[in-house]
């Protein structure tokens, strides 16, 4: 199984969308959002691509009634986990939540073996020794908004480990290539 890991969109449904086309097209069959979806209705971009989307949100919340209203709407394509996740995809144990301190925090408890954040925009795919003598694998996909940074997502395949960064292909105009003033 391949699942497509973004994070960041900040109210970009067009990046948001094309991402997840992407990965579809690259044999994504799930897709995880680690939080700042901002107003849930951009997640709506999502639903006529089929693939079902873990969200949680992050700390650009938004309307937190309607993201779960969204879910309920929409049980089969949009999972709102809430301030993190703890799932199991493809038999790989894997947590997400939004701020990579947490994320670091997690991946060493040797409980996970995929832990995924976003926050700081910026893309990186980390192992680390966990304290019970195995290896966890920290992911950060950047900004699929393309705020402050290139838009990009991750494709993991979950039965190999492997991890790869995509750039999300777009033309420039859709990009607000913007640096945050306040908390990302």
């Amino acid at each position: 199984m391949k699942l497509c890991i973004l994070s960041d969109s900040h109210d970009n449904r067009a990046l948001l969308a094309r991402a997840v086309e992407d990965a579809k097209l690259k044999g994504a069959s799930a897709v995880l959002h680690c939080g700042d979806v901002v107003a849930p209705t951009t997640l709506r971009s999502l639903l006529k691509v089929g693939l079902p989307v873990h969200v949680i949100h992050g700390n650009n919340t938004g309307d937190l009634m309607s993201m779960c209203k969204l879910s309920h709407e929409h049980p089969q394509t949009i999972i709102y986990h809430g301030q993190d996740a703890s799932l199991t995809l493809s038999h790989r144990r894997i947590f997400a939540v939004h701020y990579p301190h947490y994320a670091q925090a997690m991946a060493l408890t040797g409980d996970y073996d995929i832990v995924c954040c976003g926050h700081d925009h910026r893309t990186s795919i980390n192992t680390v020794q966990t304290i019970k003598g195995t290896t966890a694998t920290v992911i950060n996909p950047g900004t699929v908004g393309g705020v402050g940074a290139e838009p990009t997502y991750i494709l993991a395949d979950l039965l190999t480990l492997e991890f790869i960064i995509h750039r999300v292909p777009v033309e420039p105009e859709l990009v607000v290539n913007r640096t945050p003033t306040g908390p990302h």
